[in-house]
Formats: structure tokens, C-alpha cells, sequence
């Protein structure tokens, strides 16, 4: 893979290169755990799952859907809490217990008549690769396993499940020139374009 970044020293940095992917990307698609999540899973007394994640990722995530981005999860795990998510936040796509996750994502760009450099994906382990290889924006949570870390576009300065996907959306925005019209419709609440 490409990655434009190699060292902690530029997590949560955006060159003017990696702004110019992000002007490109009408989807953004996310893996689960370790990305919305801190990679944590937490079973209860019943053996249900329980998982935690980011508000602030969750509002990074709404500003992309209102401002028409696609946005939507890829996991290879199932969880009736990421399906709950995923209504909550009003999700474009909810692919869940999937071992493709190429195919799946493939899918999804073929339904939106998209082709790849118009994709972000974000990622934080080995299983991610396939994915992150392919389309126009690859990304990963400061925490990823290194070797997603050396072959990301971009890394944010937060973890999984800590902001990490709130700071992409946050840098998609600006690279679109689209954050002072986010800032200044949630000061002056009018709806978003």
C-alpha cells in the first residue's frame, strides 16, 4: 500500500496530499471493533455483549450523513449492539459477520455507483488490509497493530473507540470545505445542505 504517513510523530497531521484524497470521498466505511469501539468486548452474567462507543464519534458520524456522505460499518463479528448503533445513528449500510470484507464493500460502491477513490475506509487490524489497500482513503485509530499504522493514509491522534472517527470526519469536512457551514448551523441551528 501507499501510506503517506510512517511515524507517530504525524498522527492527526493532514498534508496537503491526503487532503486531496479526502476531497474525493462520498463514503465512508468503518470497521466495528477497535474503531467505534476500543476493541474491548464485554459479556454480561447472561453472555450478551455489551459494547461502548464514542458519542463524539457518533456526532462525526451524523455530520457526514447530513452533509450526504454515505456512511456505513464492515465487521467480521456479529453484535445485536452494533446493529442497534448503526439504527441510532442512521447508518447508510450495516455489513455484519462478514469474512469479505472487499466483497461487501465492493457492494456497496457498485449500489452507489461509486468507485473506489471516492471510498474512505478506517481500520485497525490485520483483517483490514484488504480493504485499506483498495480504496482512495485508507485510515487507522493512533492505537491500530502497526503494520495497518505503516500502510495507512492517515492516522488519527486518538484511539478506537476514543474519537478517532470524529477527527476523520472532522478532517473529511474541512478538506471539503464544508466544517464552517457544520459550525455555523449547529451555532445558528437551520438544516444542513
Amino acid at each position: 500500500m501507499r501510506g503517506i504517513k510512517g511515524n507517530d510523530m504525524d498522527k492527526g497531521v493532514w498534508t496537503e496530499a491526503m487532503r486531496d484524497r479526502a476531497r474525493l470521498v462520498r463514503l465512508v466505511a468503518l470497521d466495528v471493533d477497535g474503531v467505534l469501539t476500543d476493541g474491548g468486548i464485554v459479556l454480561d452474567d447472561a453472555g450478551r455483549e455489551i459494547k461502548r462507543f464514542c458519542v463524539r464519534d457518533g456526532l462525526g458520524v451524523r455530520m457526514l450523513l447530513d452533509l450526504g456522505f454515505a456512511v456505513g460499518v464492515i465487521s467480521a463479528r456479529k453484535s445485536a449492539a452494533t446493529e442497534a448503533r448503526g439504527r441510532e445513528l442512521g447508518l447508510s449500510f450495516v455489513r455484519q459477520g462478514v469474512q469479505d470484507k472487499w466483497g461487501a464493500l465492493r457492494e456497496e460502491l457498485s449500489r452507489r455507483r461509486l468507485d473506489p477513490t471516492q471510498c474512505a475506509f478506517m481500520g485497525d487490524d490485520l483483517l483490514d488490509l484488504p480493504l485499506m489497500s483498495r480504496v482512495g482513503f485508507s485510515a487507522a485509530p493512533a492505537d491500530g497493530d502497526p503494520e495497518v499504522l505503516r500502510r495507512a493514509h492517515w492516522i488519527a491522534s486518538r484511539n478506537g473507540g476514543h474519537g478517532a472517527v470524529r477527527e476523520l470526519a472532522e478532517g473529511f469536512l474541512k478538506a471539503q470545505g464544508q466544517w464552517e457551514d457544520v459550525v455555523t448551523a449547529l451555532i445558528n441551528p437551520v438544516p444542513l445542505k
